[in-house]
Order: C-alpha cells, then structure tokens, then sequence
C-alpha cells in the first residue's frame, strides 16, 4: 500500500522528505512483525541478533565490546541483553582465561538449538515480508540502501 494511503497523508515537502518518513513508516512495520514473531519464542530481535552473533563466532568467545561493534541496534545495552540470556541458559559467561578484566561470552548449546529452531521460521518471515517484491528488485532496494548509507 502506498505510504500517503497508510498515514493518510498527501503532499510532502520533496521525494527526501517521503523518502525518510517511508523508511521510519517501513521499519517500524517490519519491526512489529519481527517483535511479534521472536514473543512466540520468548526472545527480543536484539537477543536474536546477539545469539547469531556469537553463533558465528562459536566456537571462539566473544566480549561485550565485540557485540556492541556487531549489533545491528547500537541503542541496545549488550550487557543487559547479555545477562539476560545468561538468565534462559542460551549463553555462558566467563571470567577470560587471559585477561581477568574481561569476560568471555559463548553461545550455549540451548542458544544454538533455539537457532536452528528459529532458521526455518524466521526464513518464511523474511519471505512474508518481502512477498511483494522480486528477487531482482530486493536485490535493487539493497543496492539503493547501500548507497543511501555510503
């Protein structure tokens, strides 16, 4: 559905201003959707996203700064996310081996089963979301994010 349709809003000052507002408008739908699909797994997308974080650093440990470096939320408190999922068992924390200041995260074989559970699903949310988009024009809205970014 158009965006002037779903806010019901008809004129913008330029194509920049839609532009932002259809992000905001877009993230946010797709944010509800993603938030509404990990509830059925008693998980965050900011817990989602530290777990396969640490699920492609596994075997090796991770620290708190590494994760805050990978997260795709950078608002996000790592550490309380941290000890969150210490708290369901999906990750271990220790104290470092070689630097005592610093704390070793792992994902726990709990968190590794959850994800193997979630890959399958979460691939027909993804497919869900994009359904009224082809291959080739996802692979063009890639580009063109991208781009805005660079």
């Amino acid at each position: 559905m158009r965006l002037e349709d779903e806010i019901k809003q008809k004129n913008f000052k330029n194509e920049y201003e839609k532009g932002i507002i259809n992000l905001i408008y877009t993230y946010n739908w797709m944010d509800t959707r993603m938030k509404a699909f990990f509830k059925v797994y008693d998980i965050t997308p900011q817990q989602f996203n530290i777990l396969r974080i640490l699920r492609g650093q596994h075997p090796r440990p991770c620290t708190v700064n590494l994760l805050k470096d990978r997260m795709l939320d950078k608002m996000s408190d790592a550490s309380r996310i941290v000890e969150r999922l210490r708290i369901k068992k999906l990750l271990v924390r220790n104290v470092s081996s070689t630097d005592r200041r610093s704390v070793d995260i792992m994902i726990s074989q709990a968190g590794l089963d959850l994800l193997g559970k979630l890959d399958v699903d979460i691939d027909l949310v993804h497919k869900e979301l994009f359904a009224n988009l082809t291959k080739e024009e996802a692979f063009q809205l890639n580009a063109l994010l991208d781009k805005l970014r660079g």
